[in-house]
């Protein structure tokens, strides 16, 4: 994304070496491949790499693309109206989000040591008057970044680049560090469905060569322990009564309201990430009574698949796979959001009989 940082580029360039040659070898790397799509990009501003003459620990235009724009703040935001003029990388990325359901990601960046997660922006609503900008899924969000941070080499030290403390535990709620419009984490997670964290991973941003293998050693762990929490949480499928899957519907657990209510693909499938606990899953078909079922979620990480609980609507028997409907927005708006929190319950206010389809895939992204 920032073209002068270069240890995440190169680091995923590592790991699909690590994940290919280890496939059928590494029974772990095995079945993590055999149960879990994913997908990798090495490089989300190519040009500003190429614009780095010299390299510096600090600073280069290399940050920005070859207009000049800082592609970080350059998504939708969802607190300000940010005006970003959306550049063609920012675009290809949003489209892609859109042409998948990526789960979880992660987005590599450097310039010091550490993982922050969402929110970067906020308002009083999410607790920014406080200067900690809380999101609904705050606690997951927290364990993905401790997972990340504990299995590192030495990220979860929480030393900042001069050595002093600065991050405990080696993570941070990104308004808390510092405020940012326009961030790819904020819109992945709430456009995207997608549960994504910021990974600072090296205090120099563009270090020597003959230090990357030391960077390598230092993440390979924790890049695939963060991997397998993919499989956190709940999935399934919403079906009518005669068992076709039913595109659009709401899935979302109770107190956890999404300002972009999380739905199912055209497959009729659902990914939700939530730590081991119980709950209660509310699935809601625009025009009909909800169903709730309460369940029970184990850690299944380490069996590579989340808890399976599929909906069944005996009272909708519309053959929604072959039946063209128009597209509509589902009740999230591109205006700035999170003005009133509780207004934008998912399953609170069903839409009207219309049914959006939406291309969805359990992947992780990047």
């Amino acid at each position: 994304m920032h073209g002068d940082e270069t240890v995440g580029r190169e680091l995923l360039l590592h790991l699909i070496d690590f994940l290919v040659t280890s496939y059928s070898h590494d029974p772990v790397i095995t079945q993590l491949l055999n149960n879990t799509r994913i997908h990798v990009m090495p490089t989300m501003n190519p040009d500003g790499f190429e614009a780095v003459k010299t390299p510096d620990c600090y600073y280069s235009h290399g940050r920005y693309n070859k207009n000049g724009e800082d592609l970080n703040r350059n998504f939708p935001d969802a607190f300000e109206h940010n005006n970003a003029s959306i550049q063609p990388e920012t675009q290809a990325v949003m489209n892609w989000i859109k042409n998948e359901t990526f789960v979880l990601s992660a987005n590599l960046h450097g310039g010091a040591l550490v993982a922050s997660y969402t929110f970067d922006n906020g308002n009083s609503v999410t607790g920014s008057l406080q200067g900690y900008s809380k999101s609904p899924d705050d606690d997951v969000f927290i364990h993905l970044a401790k997972t990340y941070s504990y299995n590192h080499a030495s990220m979860h030290k929480g030393l900042g680049c001069d050595n002093r403390p600065m991050f405990s535990e080696g993570i941070t709620n990104g308004y808390s560090w510092y405020q940012l419009e326009g961030g790819m984490q904020d819109y992945n997670y709430i456009w995207g469905q997608c549960f994504e964290i910021t990974l600072e991973l090296s205090c120099c941003k563009y270090p020597p060569a003959d230090q990357l293998e030391q960077f390598w050693r230092d993440n390979k762990v924790a890049l695939i322990e963060y991997i397998k929490q993919v499989h956190l949480g709940v999935k399934g499928r919403v079906t009518d009564r005669n068992g076709n899957p039913i595109p659009n519907a709401i899935v979302e657990a109770k107190g956890r309201p999404h300002v972009c209510p999380y739905r199912t693909n055209q497959h009729g499938e659902y990914f939700l990430l939530l730590l081991p606990g119980t709950y209660e899953i509310n699935a809601t078909v625009p025009g009909f009574k909800s169903i709730v079922k309460t369940v029970e979620i184990p850690d299944n990480t380490g069996k590579f698949s989340a808890l399976k609980q599929d909906f069944s609507f005996s009272e909708v028997s519309l053959p929604f796979s072959e039946v063209s409907l128009p597209s509509i927005v589902a009740s999230c708006p591109k205006t700035p959001l999170y003005k009133e929190l509780e207004l934008f319950s998912a399953a609170a206010k069903p839409i009207p009989h219309v049914l959006a389809l939406i291309t969805v895939v359990l992947v992780i992204f990047k």
